[in-house]
């Protein structure tokens, strides 16, 4: 398979994951080697990350005062993050997978991880939202995080063929633990942008 033809292959997959996940993940193929989820993962990461570089530029993300130079870290570390995150997110698939009594191969669960990244530009598209409203920001990152779970659910059920019962408590018992961690970021966000707005304050001085 050409590399023009998996690009635009990526395209279409990630449209019919957002678009229709129960009818794409009952035909995925689960088989092939892990290449292609890694290269998957490769690609959404890049382009969060390029996104999230752009509105550090424009200062519109959380920790836009530090402008470039923070946008740098974010496009090598979403890049990095991508793989390690898909092989992390593909063990907690595949536990997950197991305790709902479904496929529990790794290769699979594998592709399954690489085809919900697709949450990861989407996320990082509306990331500029943190830089208008930390609040605002925060609810469209969870509304993302739990859409994500929601692709996670059509994908053990019709995947990995995972008990329907055990997946859905599953899915409630995963989103309970987003929403505390929400909170209690939120929290800790919020603490981090009063500091950045003293410190604005405190370079204005300096600049007078």
């Amino acid at each position: 398979m050409s590399e023009t033809t998996f690009d635009i292959n990526v395209i279409r997959e990630s449209k019919e994951v957002l678009l229709n996940p129960k009818s794409y993940f009952a035909t995925m193929k689960t088989t092939g080697g892990l290449v292609e989820p890694i290269i998957k993962a490769l690609i959404y990461g890049a382009v969060a990350g390029v996104l999230s570089f752009l509105w550090s530029v424009l200062h519109l993300s959380f920790g836009g005062m530090f402008g470039g130079a923070f946008g740098i870290m974010i496009l090598i570390w979403a890049v990095v993050g991508a793989v390690i995150g898909l092989f992390i997110m593909a063990v907690i698939i595949l536990v997950i997978s197991a305790i709902c009594k479904g496929n529990q191969d790794f290769e699979a669960c594998t592709r399954v991880a690489a085809a919900v990244m697709v949450v990861m530009p989407i996320s990082a598209l509306l990331g500029f939202l943190s830089g208008l409203n930390l609040t605002l920001g925060s609810v469209v990152s969870l509304a993302v995080n739990v859409f994500a779970l929601y692709l996670l659910y059509h994908a053990l059920v019709e995947c990995l063929k995972a008990n329907i019962s055990s997946a859905k408590i599953a899915m409630l018992v995963v989103a309970g633990l987003i929403v505390i961690f929400f909170l209690v970021g939120l929290g800790a966000r919020k603490k981090v942008s009063k500091m950045d707005s003293e410190m604005k304050e405190l370079l204005e001085e300096f600049k007078k």
